[in-house]
């Protein structure tokens, strides 16, 4: 008899949060989501379950400053909703290490926040964006309806005691077509003392419809960090316009770096393939970029291996008109200096340096520069007596040394 496939191991569990505070400080996002958080994951961690099942928890964060402005150029929306993904990301990572729960291995419980354009009131209003079917799957930020139509199924739903908390799941509810069990749990407080952000009040120079995004990095044991950094890039890259979705095609090319640049890495026999690590980031990316069917039959997956730079690579596309490329790179700069049609970097705080490299070469050759947007390095300077878990929990480095501080036990025991 063949293994359980792993899908039939996955234990897939969805929360609904109340509509984000505003401002979205560390602060603010604690006492609002501290509670209905930690009682979600360390009910995940205590389950009977987590010694045959690996825990997907997906996450549902209504936006109100989202709202309405899904088919907006992104840069506008880009300081508000960074710093709301990351300083939600910190907390959840300060509970992992308060409550040492695994995050890197397969029985650990991998966590996914999902952006939802959603009003301050909860009132809802018949969808007024020229938005297709096909365009509205695309995330990471989407609409409720699309959440709950989607051909998703999870194992259980947790929803927040109060008021808001309420209201976000009778809307949820109404809107899907799926029968659930809900599990209630303790809320906070949300507080509200400034006004939603408005996307009119930002820059006009920051208003640009980037249609082809990159990223670059070595993705080894994908961690909350790299999470963060791919969805605040799969966040940039805006929606076609409708009238033109069959002939603009959507690209987010990521640059992983190849196996021959990682030999001289600490702990190097731990590092993970490029296969692996390309799986690895394909597998969360496509979680949070697609709400479609996922066995749709327009879904493709190409390998090229073409001679020349940033030869070799993955080409996922969506029915959506939206396409993925993973691209093994060999030098600093992957695609960012061979394809033209970028226009659009993301890059993390500690790494801006880099942004400014690329666009010195492109300048070289008569390019446009790219639009650089900077992704907050997490820290826990607001909590005490968590600062060396809390890094390990973000640092490929520190995962591959703990692997090997595992392997010297087992090989002595």
């Amino acid at each position: 008899m063949p293994p359980p496939s792993h899908k039939l191991l996955l234990q897939r569990v969805l929360l609904l949060l109340p509509p984000a505070p505003s401002p979205p400080t560390y602060a603010t996002l604690k006492a609002a989501y501290n509670a209905p958080l930690f009682a979600v994951l360390r009910a995940l961690a205590r389950s009977p379950q987590r010694t045959q099942q690996a825990a997907v928890l997906e996450i549902a964060l209504p936006c109100p400053h989202l709202y309405g402005h899904l088919n907006a150029p992104r840069g506008p929306l880009y300081a508000t909703t960074q710093r709301l993904i990351a300083e939600v990301y910190k907390l959840i990572c300060v509970i992992f290490a308060h409550e040492s729960i695994d995050t890197e291995d397969a029985e650990g419980i991998d966590v996914r926040i999902v952006l939802v354009a959603y009003p301050r009131n909860g009132k809802l209003e018949l969808p007024s964006e020229d938005a297709s079917p096909e365009q509205e799957f695309q995330g990471p930020a989407i609409e409720l309806h699309t959440l709950a139509r989607s051909c998703r199924s999870w194992d259980a739903i947790y929803a927040v005691e109060s008021e808001e908390g309420e209201g976000m799941l009778h809307n949820f509810v109404s809107l899907s077509r799926s029968k659930y069990d809900i599990s209630r749990v303790r809320g906070g407080i949300v507080q509200v003392e400034l006004p939603d952000p408005v996307a009119s009040a930002q820059s006009p120079a920051a208003s640009i419809n980037h249609l082809s995004v990159a990223v670059g990095g070595t993705f080894d044991h994908l961690h909350i960090g790299h999470k963060l950094l791919l969805t605040m890039f799969a966040f940039v890259l805006g929606r076609s316009p409708s009238s033109d979705a069959d002939n603009v095609p959507n690209c987010l090319t990521i640059g992983i770096t190849g196996d021959a640049l990682l030999k001289n890495k600490k702990y190097a026999e731990y590092l993970e393939s490029w296969q692996k690590r390309q799986q690895a980031v394909h597998d969360f990316l496509s979680s949070i970029i697609y709400f479609g069917n996922p066995d749709h039959e327009g879904i493709r997956t190409v390998e090229k291996t073409d001679p020349g730079p940033n030869g070799h690579a993955i080409h996922v596309t969506y029915p959506n008109n939206l396409g993925i490329k993973y691209v093994e790179i060999w030098d600093p700069f992957g695609p960012t200096i061979t394809d033209e049609s970028i226009s659009a970097l993301v890059i993390s705080l500690e790494t801006r340096s880099g942004g400014t490299a690329v666009n010195s070469k492109r300048a070289e050759k008569g390019w446009d520069p790219l639009e650089v947007f900077e992704v907050a390095v997490l820290d826990a300077s607001e909590e005490e007596s968590v600062d060396e878990t809390f890094q390990s929990k973000l640092s490929s480095t520190e995962i591959r040394r703990m692997r090997s501080e595992r392997g010297k036990v087992k090989t002595h025991v």
